[in-house]
């Protein structure tokens, strides 16, 4: 009989505030900042996590955020090239965009939010329809990473101020090749190229009034160039001497006070600030002066410069003469515009900021918004600026959010005997978590923690540090009770005995200690007062090597330790005698454990093996390359003790360097699940004591739960499923592989010159792929029904015994649905997803091409979705233009495809003209008659002046207590 298990899915990630792998957004109130593959939406004032954007199955990481204009929307890409639009107030996903073959690393909205710009590792910038929900085109010119890029609207002169035509407009971009580039959207082309800076251009900002354009460098520099409207709105064209005329134009180069990277330039949206980050824990702020500030700058300049000629302090009076008449000829410069106000330095390093959009209430103070490298939140209000010079304003921390999630790697986890509690461990803190609503109830102060264990009681929690000291801390007081010297160095590992008795340490200088678990009290004043746990130190023994791991079995008579020599002896626990000597690791032993029936031992190791052994003769029953990285560490499931008739289990986990969580049957040698989920290195790793669930702890500062469900799990249907999965995205990659370009990370690659500079928009996937299979046996199967009716009709038009024969059975299929075969065909179609519908379309093959093309024709003719129809038309025409032309099969159905489109269109243009006439009508009549009833309006002259009085009185407001 085949083996079943339960299989084990993720069911929560906690601990995590925001990751620094992309930017961030702060409104005023609501902070939108990534969580590894999810974005969280953080109530920063209240410190509340107010919503989760998941979905469920995607794992890849998020790397980058932009906010739409239309306030509900956000753009999400990921770092496997996709981008989803959020709705915000649903915390649901609008739509997906598939373009991009590598890591989305930048993302611009225009000013309507009808389109969306993104810029990749894959050096391609793709423009996209939001509201069609495709793709428009993709552009192709640099020669490495995408890093920001911004629409560019043309401010025309000529244009009535009430004018709602939307134009095309241009876009800026930047990237890691140093150049700065200008492309027309209307053309679809690179107008300029400008070589910006010596190093890597890692961040750009317009002005809100897009005349300047920020530019910061990998080496510090930030200039400002200046766009130029009348050329950008006449187009390329040449000067008299014959040159093209240039549409972005050098200005200067800004100093800022570091040199270190400038990674994020961001102007204010309203108030006069423009923010730099150039330096890891600090963001410089820079002020715009008002133009009557630099007037009067000016004025004294001219007056110090005359008041210096006067005196006799120049060099000569012609010279100064000179330098007075340049100061009055000079014009306001950008240097002069642009002031530095102050630096604002956080507590840690810092990934991205944002600008508050609300004010602060009364102050006028601006809010300044920061997501750190080490999981945290912070705002700080830069206040306004004050007259007087004597005061230097300063940045202050007015909210925070750090609690929620550890500042450094989870070393170690530790549930409590019940599961109601989870203990977490990193460098700085220990944090215990309720498991059942995951938050986090209790932060510690801990340095260095290594191991940790509950105490029998679960009411104390000891933690073995890198100084060699076990710490004791009270979960009800939050408080370190004592600090025990327990070892000269490192301690590696702790493990209470089942009968919770006696506690045993492994630490790097070689001793295993043993400490008897005993109970004092809290206060020796009070005998009847309450009490704790202490550990009394009773033997030692002494090892020759450092040790690694300790663990005593659960049926209490035997204790292994695991050496740094890649050996594990096994010692009879109560006489402290040798028992077995378990080698054969290449590499140290990092963790172990032992089965609840003390019968089999599983130890792992940095050289990626996991082995099994028998703890009656010590012999090896199977060794397992396990994981690609170190196997960090081993633990057997538990049993639930409430289920008399439960059996002891050999199923065992192990989480390692490769990111991974594996389930193993211990018994027959075979891996039952991979789950993968983590960004980073996994570290710990806690069982269930019910057997129910498993907790892991990473690098990239999450913690998360793998529940059992109540689905089964057959190995050979799994082992299916990954082939097939595997099969499918190699398919979808062998479909969409093209020459590499410089800087996208494949070896060897060379630039593709010839090249065109658009193409169009296209990405096979998983989902576009099935998509297309879907439409070819929908098309198969119409066309089998409507083939088998056909010959009926024929059979009985001819007479004779053909014309007895019973009409044949529908197909299942059309007859569950009740729908014709044209309509089913098309109800497939309607099913594909509005951005997968090109790329499926893509898949189907010539032969099918022409058997749909009848289906469009009756589509267009019963003007069933005529807007779905005429895009499939001019897409596949468009597509397969050269086959269509030279293939005469296909004129049959292309002179009934066009009449009865035209027709349709026709009709549908008309009912349009008569919508917009009777709109039109109806705005004139409704401007008449408000125009009508002002002048109608009389005027009493006394009503009037008793207004003006009104507004001139001041208004008193009591306040009632």
């Amino acid at each position: 009989m085949v083996q079943s298990y339960l299989r084990h899915g993720p069911t929560e990630a906690f601990g995590l505030v925001a990751s620094p792998s992309s930017n961030s957004h702060y409104d005023g109130r609501l902070a939108y900042v990534p969580a590894l593959e999810d974005v969280l939406v953080w109530d920063v004032k209240q410190g509340q996590q107010l919503a989760m954007w998941h979905e469920s199955g995607h794992r890849a990481e998020v790397s980058c955020i932009a906010r739409s204009p239309q306030p509900d929307t956000f753009a999400v890409g990921y770092v496997d090239g996709s981008i989803r639009l959020w709705s915000a107030s649903t915390s649901s996903v609008i739509t997906t965009f598939n373009g991009h073959k590598k890591a989305v690393t930048s993302l611009a909205f225009d000013k309507s939010g009808a389109r969306l710009a993104s810029g990749s590792q894959d050096t391609n910038i793709i423009l996209w329809d939001v509201v069609a929900e495709a793709g428009i085109f993709r552009l192709r010119g640099h020669r490495d990473q995408i890093t920001a890029l911004r629409f560019v609207e043309v401010i025309s002169s000529s244009a009535p101020s009430t004018s709602t035509g939307t134009t095309p407009g241009f876009l800026v971009t930047g990237a890691k090749d140093t150049f700065l580039k200008l492309w027309d959207l209307s053309t679809q082309h690179c107008v300029q190229t400008v070589v910006a800076h010596r190093a890597e251009v890692w961040s750009l900002d317009l002005d809100p009034r897009q005349e300047l354009i920020f530019t910061g460098s990998g080496e510090g520099d930030m200039k400002v160039w200046k766009l130029d409207h009348g050329a950008l709105e006449s187009g390329l064209q040449e000067s008299e001497s014959g040159e093209v005329v240039k549409f972005i134009h050098p200005v200067t180069n800004l100093p800022l006070s570091s040199r270190h990277r400038v990674s994020q330039i961001l102007f204010h949206p309203t108030d006069s600030y423009l923010a730099v980050q150039s330096h890891e824990r600090s963001v410089e702020i820079f002020r715009i002066r008002t133009e009557e500030e630099i007037r009067k700058k000016l004025a004294r300049r001219k007056k110090r410069a005359k008041e210096k000629q006067e005196q006799g302090k120049s060099k000569d009076a012609a010279k100064q003469a000179q330098d007075v008449e340049l100061e009055k000829d000079h014009e306001i410069g950008v240097a002069d515009l642009f002031t530095p106000y102050l630096v604002a330095r956080a507590s840690g390093k810092i990934r991205s900021f944002d600008f508050g959009d609300q004010e602060t209430k009364g102050k006028g103070a601006v809010q300044l918004f920061m997501a750190l490298h080490t999981n945290a939140l912070e705002v700080y209000s830069i206040p306004p600026p004050s007259k007087s010079k004597e005061e230097t304003p300063e940045a202050a921390r007015i909210l925070s959010v750090d609690l929620p999630g550890h500042r450094a790697d989870v070393r170690t986890l530790c549930l409590s005997s019940d599961d109601i509690l989870l203990a977490s461990a990193s460098n700085g803190s220990l944090k215990i978590w309720n498991m059942k609503t995951f938050a986090c109830i209790r932060t510690i102060e801990c340095s260095a923690p290594i191991c940790s264990t509950f105490l029998p009681g679960d009411r104390q929690i000891a933690v073995g540090t890198k100084s060699g000291e076990i710490l004791i801390y009270d979960v009800a007081s939050s408080s370190l009770v004592e600090t025990i010297s327990a070892h000269a160095s490192t301690v590696w590992s702790i493990h209470v005995r089942a009968d919770e008795q006696t506690l045993v340490s492994g630490s790097a200088d070689k001793d295993v200690k043993f400490w008897d678990i005993e109970s004092k009290l809290v206060d020796a004043e009070h005998p009847n007062g309450p009490r704790a746990l202490t550990l009394a130190h009773t033997r030692t023994l002494k090892m020759t090597d450092d040790v690694l791991s300790v663990r005593y079995s659960p049926n209490g008579k035997l204790l292994a330790v695991a050496l740094l020599d890649s050996t594990v002896k096994v010692f009879y626990q109560d006489t402290l005698k040798f028992f077995l000597s378990l080698y054969g690791h290449k590499l140290p032993v990092l963790s172990m454990d032992i089965s609840e029936d003390s019968k089999l031992i599983v130890t792992c190791s940095a050289d990626k093996n996991v082995k099994i052994w028998g703890l009656d003769f010590g012999d090896c029953h199977r060794s397992i390359f396990a994981h690609d990285e170190s196997v960090m560490q081993v633990a057997f499931e538990k049993t639930d003790k409430r289920d008399f008739n439960a059996k002891p289990s050999h199923y065992f986990w192990t989480v390692g360097k490769d990111k991974m969580l594996k389930y193993w049957d211990g018994d027959r040698f075979e891996n039952i699940q991979k789950l993968d989920g983590h960004h980073g290195e996994i570290w710990a790793l806690a069982v269930s004591h019910h057997g129910k669930f498993v907790v892991t702890g990473s690098h990239d500062k999450s913690i998360r739960i793998w529940e059992k469900l109540d689905e089964p799990l057959f190995i050979e249907e799994e082992r299916e499923r990954d082939l097939e999965r595997l099969y499918e995205t190699g398919i979808a990659d062998t479909l969409n592989r093209e020459d590499a370009p410089i800087g996208s990370g494949v070896e060897g690659a060379t630039v593709d010159t010839t090249g065109a500079e658009v193409t169009a928009v296209s990405k096979q996937t998983t989902e576009t792929l099935m998509a297309g299979e879907r439409i070819i046996e929908a098309i198969d199967l119409a066309e089998t029904e409507i083939n088998a009716f056909r010959e009926y009709e024929e059979a009985q038009a001819g007479g004779g015994l053909a014309a007895q024969i019973a009409p044949p059975p529908r197909n299942p299929v059309l007859a569950a649905y009740e729908k014709e075969p044209e309509e089913y065909v098309l109800m497939v179609v309607e099913r594909v997803s509005s951005t997968a519908l090109y790329d499926a379309l893509l898949v189907l093959p010539f032969g099918k091409v022409v058997s749909l093309m009848k289906f469009l024709s009756y589509w267009a003719e019963r003007e069933w979705n005529l807007i779905l129809t005429s895009r499939i038309i001019f897409f596949l025409l468009k597509t397969h233009h050269h086959q269509v032309v030279a293939n005469r099969v296909m004129r049959t159905a292309l002179i009934p495809l066009r009449k009865h489109l035209r027709e349709s269109l026709r009709k549908q243009k008309d009912t349009l003209s008569y919508n917009l006439a009777a709109l039109r009508y109806i705005k004139r009549q409704s401007d008449a008659q408000r125009i009508a009833e002002f002048f109608e309006e009389e005027l009493d002259e006394e009503a009037v002046k008793e207004r003006i009085a009104d507004s001139k009185k001041r208004k008193r407001v009591s306040i009632k207590a």
